[in-house]
């Protein structure tokens, strides 16, 4: 669209804009956390004239459109010109850096901070609490996708983490992480790689257009079905789940019919 080509044109250009940014205030901001709400929240207060520092946990920023989405969906050179264009308008990024942990609230008060924003993240993942899931190769997809996308365990042994790679790959859910995660296992090498949902395609949350990507990189879909067990074999490893078929219901809290 031509919000897109005009991004994509300045930005290849090398000329791109920097406000001005307004006098300066004398606030001191400490932001927590350098995921999508901290560097926006972080762009906005440097230009109307306070002073920003973002302290980020992990060595690059971006959260979880560095660690969460793939290259393929949104590629990293993207990310670090969002990332230089806040700097140059004056944010600070301090990484490496965990606040409660490295750094309190207090220490940074007493560094004279004004005012703070926390934008953590998400959070921990749910699981489903069923027999084998700490078997050897399943992952919440928080952890397969920042092995993938953020320490680039698919290069293993050339990058230190490693990531378990099955020629048969399953990908519980029907989201757009669901969608991320299962193409990802395709690309690294997965023969058959199927999303298993527990509702029909209707119930799916997933964009339309990420679905047909799904498609048409031959990913298999399995609807009104979940695991209720993982198997494994001599190795602690995952081999097979078993699964039960389900069928809808009346609606529940999100409109869409339950399975059971």
């Amino acid at each position: 669209n031509l919000e897109r080509f005009a991004s994509d044109f300045e930005r290849d250009s090398g000329k791109v804009f920097i406000p001005k940014a307004l006098p300066p205030t004398g606030k001191k901001v400490a932001v927590i956390g350098a995921g999508p709400a901290g560097l926006t929240v972080a762009g906005e207060l440097v230009k109307i004239g306070h002073k920003v520092t973002v302290f980020e946990a992990l060595h690059v920023a971006g959260g979880v459109l560095v660690y969460g989405i793939p290259e393929f969906r949104l590629p990293n050179k993207i990310l670090r010109a969002e990332v230089e264009y806040l700097e140059r308008l004056g944010v600070k990024l301090e990484m490496n850096i965990v606040v409660g942990k490295t750094v309190s609230l207090e220490d940074l008060k007493n560094d004279g901070y004004d005012a703070f924003f926390i934008g953590t993240g998400a959070g921990l993942p749910n699981f489903m609490n069923i027999p084998g899931e700490n078997l050897i190769g399943i992952y919440s997809a928080n952890e397969y996708l920042t092995r993938v996308n953020l320490m680039r365990a698919g290069d293993f042994p050339e990058y230190d983490t490693p990531v378990f790679k099955g020629k048969r790959a399953a990908v519980l859910g029907g989201g757009n992480v669901a969608m991320d995660s299962v193409r990802t296992a395709k690309r690294l090498g997965a023969e058959m790689a199927a999303i298993v949902y527990r509702r029909s395609r209707i119930e799916m949350p997933a964009r339309v257009e990420e679905v047909h990507h799904a498609e048409e990189e031959g990913i298999e879909f399995h609807f009104l079905t979940t695991p209720i067990r993982y198997i494994e074999d001599d190795k602690n490893r995952v081999k097979a789940m078993e699964c039960l078929r389900m069928r809808l219901g009346e609606p529940d809290s999100s409109g869409r019919r339950r399975p059971v």
